[in-house]
């Protein structure tokens, strides 16, 4: 990415969240990764003081706990954080789960590839599309 702000993985599949990361790795993105495993452990993590606010969020939907929709209606309704973009990246292709994410506010839907190539690729377009200089403070 363009700076070196963090970007938070929000993914309870632990092979998912490292396809995400050796993506990244791929592509010569060089940004501080922090994961996290679920909705709630996300909105802990992002309200603790002493983590750095991400440049970008990718936000898987089916999770335990508090899943993707539930942390994302939490996250808009916080004014401290209700501006860091969000890119779903998941499995389901439900048109509710992409109807309610879009009236939420995200910046992207994204269906996760089966192929790893294709998912290099995907993300390749998400790093060459997100510029973060002028991030919300």
């Amino acid at each position: 990415m363009r700076n070196d702000k963090p970007i938070l993985i929000i993914d309870d599949d632990l092979v998912d969240a490292m396809t995400i990361k050796r993506a990244f790795k791929d592509i010569d993105v060089t940004n501080r990764i922090d994961l996290v495993g679920n909705g709630e452990e996300a909105l802990e993590f992002l309200r603790n003081e002493e983590n750095e606010r991400p440049a970008l969020i990718f936000l898987d939907l089916n999770m335990p706990k508090m899943n993707g929709i539930e942390f994302l209606r939490i996250l808009r309704q916080d004014d401290q954080l209700n501006m860091i973009p969000v890119i779903i990246l998941t499995t389901s292709k439900d048109e509710h789960d992409k109807v309610d994410s879009f009236k939420l506010g995200i910046a992207g839907y994204i269906v996760k590839p089966v192929d790893y190539m294709q998912f290099v690729e995907v993300i390749k377009t998400i790093k060459d599309y997100w510029t973060f200089s002028e991030l919300p403070k």
